[in-house]
């Protein structure tokens, strides 16, 4: 798949010390999520369940933060 050609997209919660991710959605109905610092390393690919599973143990502190 051709990375260069989809439309990455940062949180506007993200920091100006460019410590984000970066979500595409593919054509697929799949979502991609890359390190901004690095967009030619390595993606991980979610289907949509996996995205939302992923948001809602952010959102419930599930991975060390704060929700």
């Amino acid at each position: 798949m051709d990375r260069s050609s989809l439309a990455w997209r940062k949180s506007r919660h993200s920091g100006a010390h460019g410590h984000c991710v970066e979500v595409a959605v593919t054509s697929e109905r799949g979502l991609l999520v890359r390190d901004s610092k690095d967009p030619d390393g390595p993606v991980l690919a979610l289907t949509p369940a996996q995205w939302r599973a992923f948001i809602a143990g952010l959102r419930g502190g599930a991975y060390g933060g704060t929700p």
